[in-house]
């Protein structure tokens, strides 16, 4: 009784005093709160960056930002772009279209060492861009304490696997998210109020070809003009390319593209796509590849058709996540890396008033806290233990597979619960949102639209 009476006091008065240092916050000038934002978010950032960057070995050390900067290097001097490898012990290839070496000049006139750095920051800056787009309808909520919000939000995505397996390689997927993010979403972003909906899909798909199930979605919903915007946009750099690069071009679209194997070990653990499944867990041979047409066909179907309702209900967040889901379960190979789109997955399901609707927190929680874990080398973990049964050892390599199949349920779960229009037609755009919280919020606001 008197454990009771002593700490109910100190409890409450701890919140009182949070609740105060909260509203003390709001108070502060513009960039007092954005610089607040900033240093949470390095703060956080600092976990993955000191593990990957700082006590990571030095063979081992930003390996996929190296294959992007000696793509640059071989332009430069001349060598054959797809036929250079990385040093020992790494010893990869350049395995993007030609574009994607175009714009990997740069990186071959700074060292090695400060690429990586500086690689690193872009991509802790992407993905707080992907949070700020995919979670306004969110964040606005906040008032003047939209920095904050932001970084408290961005926070445990720096956290979630696929994201700090990015910048433990140094990969290029937060960018190729983004691009797509930016350019579907609606409201449309101002940056972006005089480039044509289709032009960000089409330079993507000219880095990784994976973003061309955004055509696929257009297609489907009869969007032509933006469809021929991304196609035509993904030729003419294509062709410029060409031109500028005709030999790296013939060994690319001749070649390397159709050699799976210089991507790695397809059937390995990373590779969390429907294929990547199948290798591991069999059948194998044709019977193999014919299971795997019918489930990419099914899974497919399902998910344009999830991504067409989202489109309808006029939630391009939605839309958003399940077509970068479909990118990573109907493609060959899709590293775990490539599963950045779960940022944006996580504030679908999430929804613009989680409070109101506590089952969406509860269900982007648990998506969030999946993606924590590393399960999938949990399983071979597990596996290297031949006394042990082998099949909970098997579930937990492929989740990552499993979780992504969750997650379109889950939106599946998140969109039937709003009316659709019954109109064929395309939904009117999003007014942009306004909230009368000062002049330093409306300046705040305006980075949104």
């Amino acid at each position: 009784m008197s454990t009771t009476t002593s700490t109910a006091p100190v409890s409450s008065g701890r919140g009182r005093r949070l609740r105060a240092a909260w509203a003390r916050i709001g108070t502060w000038p513009r960039r007092g709160r954005w610089a607040l934002a900033v240093v949470l978010i390095l703060a956080a950032a600092a976990i993955p960056v000191l593990r990957y960057l700082v006590f990571w070995p030095i063979d081992q050390w930003q390996v996929d930002v190296e294959v992007y900067r000696e793509a640059g290097v071989s332009i430069l001097t001349g060598r054959p772009i797809y036929s250079a490898m990385t040093e020992a012990p790494q010893l990869l290839p350049f395995t993007y279209p030609p574009f994607a070496a175009v714009l990997a000049i740069p990186l071959a006139l700074i060292p090695f060492g400060a690429v990586g750095w500086l690689w690193t920051l872009a991509q802790i800056a992407a993905t707080t861009a992907i949070v700020w787009y995919a979670a306004w309808r969110l964040i606005h909520r906040a008032g003047p304490w939209v920095p904050i919000v932001l970084a408290l939000l961005t926070a445990p995505m720096l956290w979630i696997q696929p994201v700090s397996d990015g910048i433990r390689f140094g990969q290029v997927n937060a960018f190729m998210v983004l691009a797509c993010l930016m350019d579907l979403r609606r409201p449309r972003p101002g940056i972006l109020r005089k480039v044509p909906p289709g032009v960000l899909v089409g330079l993507a798909m000219s880095i990784k070809l994976t973003p061309g199930v955004f055509v696929v979605h257009y297609l489907v919903n009869r969007r032509w003009r933006e469809a021929f915007t991304a196609v035509a946009t993904a030729a003419v750099v294509t062709v410029g390319s060409w031109v500028l690069l005709p030999e790296a071009s013939f060994a690319f679209w001749d070649g390397a593209l159709q050699d799976p194997t210089r991507l790695g070990p397809n059937a390995g653990t990373s590779n969390q796509s429907i294929r990547g499944f199948l290798l591991r867990v069999g059948p194998s041979g044709h019977l193999g590849d014919v299971v795997w047409i019918v489930l990419i066909a099914i899974v497919g179907v399902l998910g344009f058709a999830l991504a067409r309702r989202a489109y309808r209900a006029d939630d391009s967040i939605s839309e958003v996540a399940v077509v970068g889901l479909m990118a990573v379960l109907l493609s060959p190979v899709a590293w775990i890396h490539h599963l950045h789109w779960m940022v944006v997955v996580v504030f679908a399901i999430l929804g613009p008033d989680p409070l109101r609707d506590r089952r969406r927190l509860l269900a982007a929680t648990a998506v969030t806290g999946a993606f924590l874990c590393r399960m999938p080398w949990w399983g071979i973990t597990w596996l290297t233990h031949p006394e042990l049964p082998a099949w909970p050892g098997r579930i937990l390599q492929n989740t990552d597979t499993f979780f992504c199949l969750g997650s379109l349920a889950l939106m599946w779960w998140a969109l039937h619960r709003r009316p659709v229009p019954d109109t064929e037609a395309e939904p009117p755009p999003t007014r942009p949102v306004t909230v009368s919280s000062g002049a330093e919020h409306a300046q705040d606001l305006q980075h949104a639209e």
